[in-house]
């Protein structure tokens, strides 16, 4: 079988007269919304391939999506992450919608997406949710995407604002050149962090979100999932700019170690004499663990200076999306 691009001026493109489009849908216990979603994305992108990657489900999801003409694979490590890990090594497109199995994403908003992504040569759409029921975008969900946006705007500058949607479009050299590390619905912050962190050409476009189809239900945990995000973020800024994190940490040992050797300095000015020793030695330790918190930091950002340029090669082996004419 031949592959399904070639190679013309040192790029890497589509066979067809137009760019090879694939619809993932990471899938568990979705029985009663898959069907739906399939034909929405059908309708939406006739030509596109959908697959739908099953992850453990218990209910009929895989006969359902087979039935509706999905391609059907399964992923046996539970995880949303775990399933974008092996949509993403395993699919070969030039274009990946990747939304959810539930039919709370809007399909018809799919066409928009994809032509922002090769009109503009982006790496990433995100699809920024607007709800119009209450009961499609639960308050304590909305509270904590947007801590979780504007926290991740102030640690690395700049960020999206919806970060926790699963709603989006990715060019190829995005999905194949994205290590995917997360396990579970902390994968959306690791890709936006991802796309921050090289620099790629991103948008957003504003899309419907809807409740979901009776019978089925959220696996979300508001307060579960919510740390769980918040631990990555975190994790994410130490391991990206560990000069700022460890800085940070330096520097707040190093102003407590200031503020409890005042008073011994003070009293050495008047008496010449140290009386609270265990405390010049609580003091010293601060300052030497200061110390050392700051050149670690100094090592770990010219190591991750090192790591963010092999990711950026990486990335550049493949071609920039486009339309062939």
């Amino acid at each position: 079988m031949a592959p399904p691009w070639r190679r013309s001026n040192g790029c890497l493109v589509s066979q067809s007269n137009a760019p090879t489009i694939a619809v993932l849908l990471p899938c568990y216990n979705e029985e009663a919304a898959i069907a739906q979603t399939i034909v929405g994305f059908k309708a939406a992108l006739p030509d596109a391939a959908i697959y739908v990657y099953d992850n453990n489900s218990s209910d009929r999801t895989v006969e359902v999506a087979r039935a509706a003409g999905a391609i059907v694979r399964t992923e046996r490590i539970q995880g949303k992450g775990a399933v974008v890990r092996r949509m993403f090594a395993d699919v070969d497109a030039d274009v990946y919608v990747m939304a959810d199995g539930d039919a709370t994403y809007d399909a018809a908003s799919a066409p928009a997406l994809v032509d922002r992504l090769l009109n503009e040569q982006l790496d990433m759409v995100v699809g920024s949710r607007v709800h119009e029921a209450v009961e499609a975008y639960r308050r304590g969900h909305q509270f904590g995407n947007a801590m979780l946006t504007g926290m991740l705007a102030r640690l690395f500058g700049r960020s999206f604002s919806d970060i926790l949607s699963g709603y989006r479009v990715f060019s190829r050299r995005f999905v194949k050149s994205f290590p995917v590390l997360s396990v579970g619905f902390e994968i959306e912050t690791e890709i936006s962090v991802h796309a921050l962190e090289l620099k790629m050409p991103v948008a957003e476009v504003s899309t419907p979100y809807f409740a979901r189809p009776e019978g089925s239900a959220s696996k979300l945990s508001t307060y579960r999932d919510g740390w769980r995000i918040l631990g990555t973020i975190v994790t994410l800024y130490r391991i990206e700019r560990p000069l700022w994190f460890f800085g940070a940490l330096g520097g707040l040992l190093a102003l407590l170690g200031v503020i409890l050797a005042v008073p011994l300095a003070i009293t050495y000015a008047h008496t010449g004499l140290v009386p609270r020793v265990p405390t010049a030695i609580l003091v010293t330790g601060l300052m030497i663990i200061a110390t050392l918190a700051f050149f670690a930091g100094l090592i770990l950002d010219t190591v991750v200076r090192g790591r963010r340029e092999v990711r950026r090669l990486a990335y550049l082996a493949h071609a920039a999306p486009y339309r062939l004419s």
